[in-house]
Order: structure tokens, then sequence, then C-alpha cells
């Protein structure tokens, strides 16, 4: 026999899924002898013995590893055996340099949802049940490697049954950190009135029977807090909205099982893969029959989701309605996540708080995803992938903190081949949120150990992320680097789509609003770029925002601009729903502000040419969420509708004029004019890809979060020959910035 040492050291997401309990048992079962432990890089193997069964295992490592488990590189060194005596899981080492990746949070596995509806096993009903296949991971964990005292379970001892299933190869929850039951364990508890007045089963009773008589419960879980309530109790609803200060942007619906959701929706079987998916997310479908007309009000989708944690699924199989399972904060400030934060912050939104105490080690909101064109995306990346890295066809030349942008805010970690965004961190326009972004950005280097030797950053000047990079900056001394706004958009889906260095594409970045090299606000812009530089190439001929920031949330004040561009003064006679939304004074004073440009910026953005639509068709006036507008008119798309209104293109301006009298023309008939838009813009789109004659035509910006233009681009450009690259790992909106940041400051 031909005996052998292998040394493997694995780098990727190997630690917190049962990677070293599967080799363990797989060592043992081919008779080899050694060790296996964590570090910082990893995780680190010996093993020695028949040179046969060493082969045997090397192969098996990435055969036969545990389902969460990515491995991203491997070494391998021969050496000397060294005359083991047997195989063993070893203590964790501390290494100089971090490089192991962290699991998201993972939902509860079908084994572990069997022991906790079964009255005879020990963790009946245990809301903290969990294995090395599932629970929480990202949440938990405060320091590398991860490991039971280096997470917020450390204050919890294991009692003597937990310790024996924690130390027994052959069990499931052999070395999974959150280990634990109701004799040693996190527990519930009930708060209201200033105090405990419940806890363990009492506590899920009290919450149970509260919601049944249709109150809002404050609920702890594993990022941070829902506010709960009944989803088919109107009263209920519109009150938490009161409450909330959350007018009308819709809620996501927590749903007991796949048949219950389809009771009320009609997902696709793409849609039902991604609602059982490990992930969990919340997903965008349609509505079967009404929820209470509060949860969506206006859409014809809601955001719906299953349950992922113990506790969410004890709560639906106790109540027979699927519940409004919503962000535990006021509307536009951070999740909470700790319970002395919550009894300050949630005791006048909720009649009653479920805590517990497992400290939350960050905040994490909920993921959702929307299927566009056929392809799933994320319009918010946060639990259950995050931290999942984005791996890239090339390396980074240097570790690099890329902030993001200001709305929908994630920032991102590069370094090597990858790049980790965040969690959602949301929009920064308060207080609050900068100092939730402070927060994570510090807790995330700290967790990584990860020193920056460059910061990048959004060109424009009053973005709260710019300031702050601009002062962590001064403060390391390191570059800072600043990207103009669409430009990262498409270095974001070039990465995303894992396209080679040195490749071009035609880039069609469309948003909302992004600071211009001209100093206008872009936002529809057909751009030439490779990871290295951009040229803008076309732009929508750009239109005044009355009244600014303003204009961004009255689509009217969007509509009237452009129908003084097409009539002049005589736009203030027209019998049209915008036109009469302001009284005969306003019209006035706004023909002559837009006469003059006062506080009027011009924009090419086509998130507000769907806000100008809107308006036209008598749709929406004024927004009480950003997107509103836009979805509202994605939801009128009809399929069957396959002609387009016409438009010019003058130099690098593509005008719409024509297109806009054609609107004007059809509004009495809402769903044809949105059709026949949309059709007209991925007409635009193939125009100028025909025109360009790149073969590569990449998609970014929060407008490709709309499935019928998305569709409709991919099927003109498809079949001309191009090549659609589109996002899947990130988001098209604002929270993909800072992946294209960080390749870009990375190079």
């Amino acid at each position: 026999m031909s005996v052998k040492r292998a040394k493997i050291s694995l780098k990727g997401l190997v630690q917190g899924v049962g990677f070293r309990p599967f080799v363990y048992r797989l060592a043992k079962e081919l008779n080899l002898k050694g060790y296996v432990l964590n570090d910082g890089r990893g995780v680190l193997i010996e093993v020695e013995g028949d040179a046969e069964n060493i082969a045997t295992f090397l192969k098996r490592l990435h055969t036969d590893k545990p389902p969460a488990a990515r491995i991203l590189s491997q070494e391998l060194k021969f050496l000397s055996p060294k005359g083991y005596k047997d195989f063993e899981i070893r203590k964790s080492q501390k290494t100089a340099e971090t490089e192991v990746l962290v699991l998201p949070d993972l939902a509860t596995c079908e084994d572990c949802l069997r022991e906790l509806f079964d009255p005879a096993d020990r963790r009946y009903m245990y809301p903290f049940i969990n294995c090395t296949n599932c629970g929480p991971r990202f949440t938990i964990i405060e320091r590398l490697p991860y490991d039971r005292p280096n997470t917020t379970m450390k204050k919890f001892q294991m009692c003597e049954e937990c310790y024996r299933e924690y130390t027994d190869p052959k069990n499931r929850r052999f070395h999974a950190q959150p280990n634990a039951c109701p004799k040693c364990g996190p527990k519930l508890y009930y708060w209201e009135r200033g105090e405990i007045t419940a806890e363990g089963n009492e506590a899920f009773e009290k919450l149970v029977g509260e919601l049944k008589k249709g109150k809002i419960l404050a609920v702890k879980g594993i990022g941070g807090f829902h506010l709960m309530c009944d989803a088919t109790n109107e009263k209920a609803v519109s009150l938490l909205r009161e409450r909330k200060r959350r007018k009308e942007k819709p809620f996501a619906v927590m749903f007991r099982d796949l048949t219950q959701l389809e009771e009320y929706t009609s997902p696709t079987e793409l849609e039902k893969a991604l609602l059982i998916s490990p992930e969990r997310p919340i997903v965008l479908v349609e509505k079967r029959r009404e929820l209470a007309p509060s949860v969506a009000p206006g859409l014809k989708r809601v955001g719906a989701f299953l349950p992922y944690s113990p506790l969410h699924h004890m709560i639906l199989e106790a109540v027979d309605f699927p519940v409004v399972a919503t962000s535990g904060n006021l509307s536009e400030e951070p999740i909470v996540k700790d319970n002395d934060e919550a009894t300050k912050r949630l005791s006048e939104l909720a009649d009653a708080i479920v805590l517990h105490d497992r400290d939350i080690a960050r905040r994490c909101d909920d993921g959702v995803v929307k299927v566009v064109g056929g392809v799933p995306i994320y319009i918010r990346r946060s639990r259950g992938a995050t931290p999942l890295p984005i791996l890239l066809p090339f390396g980074l030349k240097r570790k690099v903190l890329a902030v993001g942008g200001m709305l929908k805010n994630t920032f991102a970690l590069g370094w090597g081949n990858r790049v980790i965004p965040s969690q959602h961190i949301g929009d920064i326009e308060n207080l609050s949120t900068l100092r939730s972004f402070d927060e994570s950005v510090r807790d995330l280097l700290r967790l990584f150990e990860f020193e920056p030797e460059a910061i990048v950053c959004d060109l424009h000047p009053r973005y709260e992320t710019t300031r702050w990079a601009e002062e962590f900056a001064k403060k390391r001394g390191i570059p800072l680097i600043k990207v103009q706004h669409h430009y990262a958009h498409i270095l974001s889906v070039m990465a995303d789509s894992g396209l080679p260095f040195g490749e071009e594409v035609l880039g069609v970045a469309w948003d909302g609003t992004g600071y211009g090299l001209d100093g206008t606000v872009w936002g529809g812009e057909f751009l030439r770029a490779n990871y290295q530089t951009f040229e803008r190439l076309f732009y929508f001929k750009p239109f005044r925002l009355i009244g600014g920031e303003r204009a961004v949330k009255e689509p009217s004040r969007v509509a009237i601009s452009i129908l003084f561009d097409l009539f002049g003064e005589e736009a203030l006679k027209l019998d049209l729903p915008t036109v009469e939304y302001f009284k005969p004074f306003e019209r006035e004073l706004l023909f002559k502000v837009h006469q003059k440009g006062i506080n009027s910026p011009l924009t090419s953005s086509v998130g507000r040419l769907f806000d100008a639509v809107a308006s036209l068709l008598g749709i929406r006036q004024k927004l009480s969420f950003e997107g509103q507008a836009a979805m509202m008119v994605e939801d009128l798309f009809d399929p069957s509708v396959g002609d387009a209104y016409p438009f010019t293109i003058k130099g690098r301006e593509i005008d719409l004029s024509e297109t806009f009298l054609g609107v004007i023309e059809d509004r009495n008939n809402p769903s044809l004019a949105a059709s026949r838009f949309i059709n007209t813009l991925a007409r635009v789109v193939l125009e100028i890809a025909k025109r360009v004659g790149m073969e590569k035509v990449a998609l970014s910006g929060g407008v490709f979060q709309n499935d019928p233009l998305v569709g409709r681009i991919k099927e003109y450009l498809k079949g001309e020959g191009f090549e659609v690259l589109t996002h899947s790992q990130v988001s098209p909106n604002d929270s993909g910035l800072s992946l294209g940041q960080a390749v870009y400051g990375g190079l």
C-alpha cells in the first residue's frame, strides 16, 4: 500500500455549512488519518493514508460537499507522511489575513421542520431550532472564524443533550454553532405596556391570539423586527399604514405555504421555484384575489414570501390567514434589530412586541426578487444572499471600499477576484440611515478584517455617501475615486454578467436621476463602455424638471414641462388630466418658470418619462413612493399590442415629441398608450444598437426592473442577432452601483 499525506487549503463558503463534520465523516469512511480545522482563510485539511483513498477523498470533497458550501479555490500539496493515529476536528486557528467568506442566513430545513411540529421531539415548537443545514449565519457572526464563541450564541451554554449532538460526528448538529434547545437556548418574551408579561410558549400563544384579534405585533426575527398583522383585515392593515407613515408603498405578505399563496396569487413555475429556494426572498407575483385593499393599493403585483425561520412557520401554522410582514421601522428609517431599540421605537407602531434574547449582530432586511424578461433579478439583494461574493473573471489590483449611491444604498468590498456587496441599507436621506450606513460599513470592515487601499464613490457632490467617502479617504490617507453614476451602472451589469476584461459593450443606462458630466441630470443614456473608460454616444432630448427635486415626486410637473416643449403657452388651454390638475394661476406660474429655467434643471431621465406618461393618462399626478407611476404604467401593458409610436434621432439626441403626441391622442385608452410607449422605448434601443453596431448590449438602471420593457428589448435585439446582458446577482437599480464602483476602483 502506497501511503501519502495531502495538505488541502480550501477557500470560499466553507464555514458554517457543516463542512468540517462532512470532512470528518468522509475521512473516517476512507480510513484516512489527520485533521480538519477552520482558519482565517477557510478550511485546512491534512489527510494521510492509502494513495487511492486520498484520491477518492479529493474528488468527493467537491462532489459530495454540503449543499450550501461553495469551494472557490483549492491549494493542494503532497508531503511526507507524519504517522497520524486518527482523524480529528481541531480547534480553529487565527491567521494573519482573513479570506474566508461568510454564509448568508439559511431558511429552516425540512428535517428541522419535521422535528419542530413533532410532539414527541424535544424541540417541539421551539422557535430557534436549527442544524448545520439551516439557521442564522450572517446575522449572528461577530468575527471569524465561524465558531460559537465568535457568534451571538456565545452566552448560551449548551445542555448535555445539545453538547452530545454538537460533538457527535454522525449527528446533523455536529458543530452546528447556533445549536440549542428549550432547556439551554434563546427564549421568546412578550412585551406590552412597558413590561414583559409572558415568556416561552405563553409568549407565543399571546402573539397568535393577538394576531387573530386583528392586532399589530412587532416580532423579532433573524435580521431585525417585522411588523405583523392579518393581511386580510383591512382595518388592521390601514392602521399599520397610518402608524408606520407609509401611505401607499406596498407591504410584503407572508403565506403559510405554496397552497395558501396560490389561493391569493398566481405565481409562475419560476416564481414558485424562487419562493421555495433556501434564500426565501420576497417575490413579486400577480394577485389572484384581493387581500386587504391597503396591502398593495393600485398595483397588480404583491410581494409574497414563505416562512424562513422556525418562529415564522409556527405563526403561519397557528393562524388561518396570511400575514403582512413588513420591516419593523418608521418609513425611511433603518430596520430595528435590538430589544431596547424595539421597545423605544416600535411601541407606538405595534400593540405589543415579541422579543427574544438571541442578539442580532447586524441588520439585514428581507431580499426582494422579480422575474424580468424571463430572468429573476434582485430588486433588493439582502437576507439570503448577503454576503455571497460576486466572482469576477479577472483580478482586482487593490482592495477597495465602494460606498454606492444615496438611494437603495449598498456598499461593497472588493479584492482579488471577488466583490462582496453589503446587505440593503436603504435611502440615505436622514441622520438615522446615515448612521446605519456608517455602522454597517465599519462592521463589515471589522468582520472581514479589511483595510481598503482606495475608496470609491459617486460623482454627485451632494450625496451623503460621497461626503462620507471624502472624509473617510482623508482620515485614512487613501485615494478617493469618483465614478459617473451611469457608467457605474454599466460596469455593474458587465461584472454581474461575467464579461471578461478587455471587452466592450453598448451600455443602456436608464434610471430616474444621475449626476451628468455636463452638469445636467442624466438618466436616458447610451454609452460605449469597457472596464476602463466610457463615451456618451446618445441620450434622450433633455427636458426641464420644473421645481427640481419636487418634480421627482410630482409626475404632473414633468408632464406639463413636456407639454410646454410641445405646445408652448397653448399647453395651458389643453383638456388634459395634467393641465386640469393645476389651478389656473399655477399653470401660468409654471409656464414662466419653465421659460426662464428657474430651479428647473435639464434631464434626459427615462424614469421621469414614465412619470410623464402616467400623468398624461390621468393615472398618477403625485407619488407616494419612488417608482410608483412607472409600476402603474407597467401594469397597463398589453402584450398583444405590437406597434409603437414614431420618434426621431437628431445628432446624438433622441426626440420623443411624436411619441408624446401619440400618447396624448391615445389617452382615452391607457392600456394601448402605455403598451405603445413601452414598445417605442424598446424600438429606440434597437435603432441605436443598429447604428452603433456593437454585438453586446448591456442594460442597467432602475427602469430595467420593468418586465415588459426588458422583454420587448430582448425580443427585438435577439431577433437582430445582438447579445443582451442583464443583471442576475445584483439589482439594476441603484443598489447595484457599488459593484460597478468597486470594479472600477480596483483596476
